[in-house]
């Protein structure tokens, strides 16, 4: 009872959020109009009326670090149809779930880290030259393979060395150039083979990479014979062994160079091997 003397009454208290004081007139009309003040919503030019969240649109804008193009959200980017290959363009095929064209592994070898890699990094070489034509080295090595050939049969250095001057040279040029022909047709037969097995690899590099190994591992065989004869055993011999050694390359080069397994690469070289051992090694040419 002293409470509402005093004027601690209920009607002094604070009245809950929401609700209108229970009071007199005078007050319930003042609580009203704190409320309507409290309903509006400053804006950047001192208006009132809309909420703050609709901005200005000339004002600046704040950084925002969930925004499009940050890491970790969403970009937006363009592709250039040139550089996609999956773009389809003039000439090209589509090929389903296959992977993207790799580059060259490295830049283009210099003659003579290209012969010394055939035999020495037959891998690594191969590898990086499966995109480059050498037909250059190629041409020059197996043309001079074929210059001297034919001073590896026994009965054709006696012909040469017996003939004339004149018909000497015609016949060991000749010679070359047949050689040089024919390394090249079993190239070309090697390639065709493996891209019927399921070989991506271009011709060029297949070709030459194939007439230089053909070339270079018969050169021991080939150095022999044509001091010794091409009949001595030790020379078969060493035919024997190169022919082997031919067939290894000729196989690691083509899964290389084409993207085979061995099995398969063996079998596109196969050809190519027998023709090897059959006009070269045991002297039938």
């Amino acid at each position: 009872m002293a409470g509402f003397r005093n004027g601690r009454g209920r009607d002094n208290r604070e009245a809950p959020q929401g609700h209108p004081p229970y009071g007199p007139p005078q007050q319930q009309h003042a609580y009203g109009q704190q409320q309507q003040q409290r309903q509006q919503w400053p804006q950047p030019n001192g208006g009132h009326g809309e909420p703050e969240y609709f901005g200005d649109p000339n004002a600046p804008r704040a950084h925002d670090p969930y925004a499009a193009n940050n890491p970790g959200h969403t970009q937006a980017f363009s592709v250039n149809p040139g550089d996609d290959p999956y773009v389809y363009g003039q000439g090209s095929t589509y090929q389903a779930g296959a992977p993207a064209p790799a580059g060259p592994v490295g830049p283009r070898l210099h003659w003579k880290p290209l012969l010394s890699g055939i035999v020495l990094r037959p891998s690594a070489t191969y590898l990086q030259m499966r995109d480059y034509a050498m037909w250059g080295p190629a041409l020059i090595v197996t043309f001079l393979y074929g210059l001297l050939a034919i001073f590896g049969f026994d009965g054709a250095r006696e012909d040469v060395i017996n003939a004339t001057m004149s018909s000497a040279i015609p016949y060991v040029l000749t010679t070359g150039i047949a050689i040089t022909i024919s390394f090249f047709v079993l190239g070309v037969v090697t390639h065709t083979l493996a891209r019927q097995l399921g070989g991506d690899g271009a011709w060029q590099p297949t070709v030459g990479l194939s007439m230089l190994i053909a070339s270079l591992t018969d050169t021991p065989r080939l150095v022999f014979g044509m001091f010794l004869g091409g009949d001595e055993m030790f020379v078969q011999i060493i035919g024997w062994a190169t022919w082997i050694a031919a067939g290894a390359l000729l196989t690691t080069m083509v899964s290389k160079s084409h993207e085979l397994p061995w099995p398969k690469a063996l079998a596109a070289s196969a050809i190519q091997l027998i023709a090897l051992l059959s006009i070269i090694k045991l002297g039938t040419f």
